[in-house]
């Protein structure tokens, strides 16, 4: 079954990043017949699609851990966290990741990087000053599950993915005011002119949304899956639902968090904010089932 999950992993990771070429190379299209610039747009698209496969693939984890504000764990002050993390990586069979911290009251945790090699683990100084030891090993558990089963793989790119679309949009909603078929110089003209120049707007406004919509297909199933795996590792399910059930009731955000950050987390660093889509949208299965869940292991 893991082995099965992380292969599956993999291949949604390539899916993922053929999608987002393909969406950029139509965005760098529609920006090249609505300015003008023609090949130009499509070029600029080939450039920005490879940079940022490649910077999300070899860096995105070290801009994620920028973006966060982590900083590496100190073996004096950190020291149990720092074995515990050892300890369960002997028991698991993987690599010790870096283990850094955020200075946040809000508890939370993510794990980062493109393979067990290359993993991080991230938790903030609430989540280990509000946890006991038992629901501490148990989040800890979670989030190397993720790392064996190459989850940080695709959720670590998509961050990078997500924030470079919602770039471009902006951009070239900025830029279509000075676009040719907009009144400034030549374009193409009468109806299909104008059909492009909707496109393009329409297309700029409505990026964002099919950005967070890949960030989705990433799939909520991989949090269940990382719940169970470890789970299995602790061999004590109801460390990890305690611990759930504590930051389920917290009511602090986390200050460092991002639309763009916010499926990496243990659990969304906004949920607490209320609205009548806000599920839809949401980044993590209900925290009330994942708790139902391990209380029945």
């Amino acid at each position: 079954m893991i082995y099965e999950t992380i292969a599956e992993n993999k291949r949604r990771a390539v899916f993922i990043i053929a999608l987002f070429v393909i969406f950029v190379l139509g965005l760098g299209y529609v920006f090249g017949k609505t300015s003008g610039s023609g090949p130009f747009g499509i070029f600029l698209a080939v450039i920005i699609s490879i940079v940022t496969v490649y910077g999300s693939y070899y860096y995105s984890a070290d801009l994620v851990l920028a973006v966060s504000h982590a900083e590496p764990a100190d073996p004096l002050e950190h020291t149990y966290l720092i074995n515990t993390v050892e300890g369960l990586c002997l028991a698991a069979g993987l690599p010790c990741p870096k283990i850094y911290i955020i200075r946040d009251t809000a508890p939370n945790a993510f794990a980062t990087g493109r393979d067990p090699a290359h993993a991080a683990v991230v938790f903030t100084t609430g989540i280990i000053e509000k946890l006991n030891r038992k629901e501490l090993e148990g989040v800890i558990a979670h989030e190397l599950s993720h790392i064996k089963n190459y989850d940080i793989l695709i959720s670590t790119i998509a961050v990078v993915l997500v924030g470079t679309i919602t770039l471009l949009s902006d951009w070239m909603l900025r830029n279509v005011r000075w676009s040719r078929l907009g009144g400034k110089g030549r374009g193409l003209g009468g109806s299909a002119g104008l059909v492009l120049l909707l496109l393009s707007i329409v297309l700029a406004l409505i990026s964002p949304l099919i950005a967070q919509l890949l960030n989705l297909a990433l799939s909520r199933r991989r949090e269940y899956l990382a719940d169970a795996a470890g789970a299995l590792l602790t061999r004590y399910p109801p460390g990890l639902a305690d611990a759930l059930e504590k930051l389920s009731e917290n009511k602090e955000e986390l200050e460092v968090a991002n639309k763009a950050t916010a499926h990496l987390f243990i659990v969304n660093p906004f949920s607490n904010i209320k609205g009548g889509f806000r599920g839809l949208f949401d980044t993590h299965p209900p925290i009330e089932e994942r708790i139902r869940i391990l209380r029945s292991m």
